[in-house]
């Protein structure tokens, strides 16, 4: 149990990131559970139309996917964790809501082209920003050359409006030399 790890690894241009670790035993059966549901074929297919999430793939879905097992695993994860921040389950983290803050620009946002990034340094694909903003809780901040408008200051603690506001602003730790994404950062 001592050597247990997980480590995300940085982003590769491509924007896939590798992941390394040592699993307990505990970890590897509950991952196992859920992989045995969200990674067998016909599930959770992103190139389906209308991928099954719950419930049996049709027959014609487990034909059809051609997906090696490992990309399988990755889409079923990918499928369980996007359920467990749907779920509100996983309660707050710095005073928001635990889910993914990705910030853009309205020009890139317009023209389905660019990056977002979230408040974890991760730089998203529009069209995962995109993907993304179908099943999310919408905020919009606004700014005016920098400045965030409507943002108020009666309050000693941030709310989670103006937490949004300031991941999207400095989108990370403002401390001179501080690299700390927004997640991570107070």
């Amino acid at each position: 149990a001592r050597r247990r790890s997980l480590t995300l690894g940085n982003q590769h241009a491509d924007g896939m990131s590798e992941l390394r670790g040592w699993l307990s035993p505990e970890l590897r059966a509950t991952l196992e559970a859920v992989l045995a549901k969200l990674a067998a074929p016909g599930m959770c297919n992103p190139l389906d139309e209308n991928p099954c999430v719950d419930g049996s793939p049709t027959e014609q879905a487990i034909e059809g996917d051609t997906r090696s097992a490992a990309q399988r695993n990755h889409d079923g994860l990918l499928a369980g964790l996007r359920a467990l921040l749907a779920s509100g389950n996983l309660g707050q983290h710095n005073g928001l809501p635990a889910s993914i803050i990705v910030t853009t620009t309205l020009a890139d946002l317009e023209t389905a082209a660019g990056k977002g990034l979230t408040g974890g340094g991760t730089l998203l694909p529009m069209s995962d920003v995109i993907r993304l903003s179908r099943h999310a809780r919408h905020y919009l901040a606004i700014f005016d050359h920098g400045k965030a408008l409507a943002l108020y200051h009666t309050k000693r603690l941030a709310s989670p409006a103006q937490r949004i506001v300031l991941y999207a602003k400095d989108r990370g730790c403002t401390a001179p030399g501080c690299t700390v994404p927004g997640y991570y950062s107070e």
